[in-house]
């Protein structure tokens, strides 16, 4: 039998390519894939003003260097009523999560990270209290430890309607009693969070009972996708 022998510049382009081939029909890449182009860090969130988000293999990687100082990555564009779409891979002893219509300084609605505890697939609320708290009750029947799992997020209305899917299983669905927003925001930033941990100084000490993020654990992201649906949606 003769074989074919593909050129490596094809095998390239096609490994380089199929980051981006389970990214749901109709939505937008925002994440390029080679940079962050796009986004950019917070500089007035709590969370702390020097995490380290790179750019590895066609995904965000998001560590603590130096170790205790998180922050927020956000997009330069606002969104009001979408449906947002990602993979992401979380470390355990790990904390942080994806804003939605975030402000600035991190000011939003949070589908919380955090294995440790077992509430990733949480709704919360950051520098916010938040209506309607929910929890992803039934995520360990679809969940793949270790490895990478989608997030899709709907969000539309002025009072926020919210929905999310894990793996393609809806995990819960709310319709907050109210706008949550301080000053009533209906548009806001994609945000991905690193939690902070503590000062970065030597009276820090151990990480031991930090655990909003252990040394050397990482958050990774990619196939990060947006829907922008009609402005006027409220369901």
């Amino acid at each position: 039998m003769r074989l074919k022998i593909i050129p490596v510049s094809i095998l390239f382009l096609f490994l380089n390519c199929s980051v981006f081939a389970q990214v749901p029909t109709g939505f937008k890449p925002i994440f390029n894939g080679e940079n962050l182009e796009g986004w950019h860090l917070s500089r007035t969130t709590h969370q702390g003003t020097t995490p380290d988000f790179q750019v590895e293999e066609n995904y965000i990687i998001v560590k603590q260097q130096p170790y205790g100082q998180g922050g927020v990555l956000l997009t330069d564009k606002k969104y009001r009523n979408f449906e947002l779409y990602l993979e992401a891979k979380i470390d355990s002893f790990s904390n942080g999560g994806i804003f939605i219509r975030s402000s600035e300084s991190g000011i939003a609605y949070q589908i919380e990270f955090d294995e440790s505890a077992g509430s990733t697939g949480s709704l919360y609320g950051e520098r916010m209290p938040v209506s309607k708290v929910m929890q992803a009750t039934s995520r360990a029947k679809v969940w793949k430890a270790n490895d990478w799992n989608s997030f899709r997020i709907r969000m539309v209305g002025e009072v926020p309607h919210i929905t999310l899917w894990i793996n393609g299983v809806q995990m819960w669905e709310v319709k907050q009693p109210k706008n949550d927003f301080t000053a009533g925001a209906t548009a806001g930033m994609i945000g991905l969070q690193s939690h902070w941990t503590a000062l970065f100084s030597p009276a820090a000490g151990e990480w031991n009972g930090l655990n909003s993020w252990a040394p050397g654990a990482t958050h990774c992201f990619r196939n990060i996708a947006i829907k922008e649906l009609d402005k006027n949606l409220t369901e």
